[in-house]
């Protein structure tokens, strides 16, 4: 099973995963349903992963490596600094329904699994976000030193505030508020996130 043939197996099981985790929820979804749904024997499932655990993080990893491509997609596009910052940011976060994966993270037995996962997002993140600070600084619209420190900061602080979805109008105006100062950048520079915030919430 080793080789391209095993991994296009492996690949074509966190597919199948990824959906029932969607549609279902992780802690619904057992494995011999996706054993099931992939028409293949248990061994073969035990062959790719120990445990529902061990594939739950490989399907984020998965996901986590989607949401890198659409950050570097951003990076790329020719958007204002500003807008590629939290366009940056806003890419490397769960879409839609994927919200049901990333919440079994939250589950008590998953805590160390959640600091993995978070600290590989952060690790990815940090150097893409480095480049729009960068680029920024070029421009003249930033002024700030120690930029990997910074963007992680940055991206620490983003990730606590917008993860709930329970923060409030002076919650928004402090993250705009520390943003701007860690980045050195002029007052107002980052107010259109008020909006971004405001139309999410219609």
């Amino acid at each position: 099973m080793k080789g391209k043939k095993g991994e296009k197996r492996k690949q074509e099981l966190l597919k199948i995963a990824y959906r029932m985790f969607i549609s279902k929820g992780y802690e619904e979804t057992s494995i011999d349903e996706i054993i099931a749904e992939a028409h293949i024997a248990k061994g073969t499932y035990y062959y790719h992963f120990s445990s529902k655990e061990e594939l739950l993080e490989e399907v984020i990893s998965m996901m986590i490596s989607e949401e890198v491509r659409r950050a570097r997609e951003v990076l790329a596009a020719p958007l204002p600094v500003p807008q590629k910052l939290v366009g940056v940011i806003v890419a490397l976060r769960p879409v839609g329904d994927e919200s049901n994966i990333a919440d079994a993270l939250n589950q008590k037995e998953n805590i160390i699994m959640h600091e993995k996962i978070s600290r590989r997002v952060v690790e990815e993140a940090v150097p893409l976000l480095g480049e729009v600070v960068s680029e920024g600084i070029e421009q003249g619209m930033f002024t700030c030193d120690h930029i990997p420190e910074r963007v992680r900061m940055i991206l620490i602080m983003s990730q606590h505030l917008f993860d709930s979805g329970n923060f409030t109008q002076g919650d928004i105006e402090v993250f705009i508020d520390m943003v701007e100062k860690t980045l050195g950048a002029p007052q107002g520079t980052l107010g259109f996130i008020r909006r971004l915030v405001s139309r999410k919430e219609q």
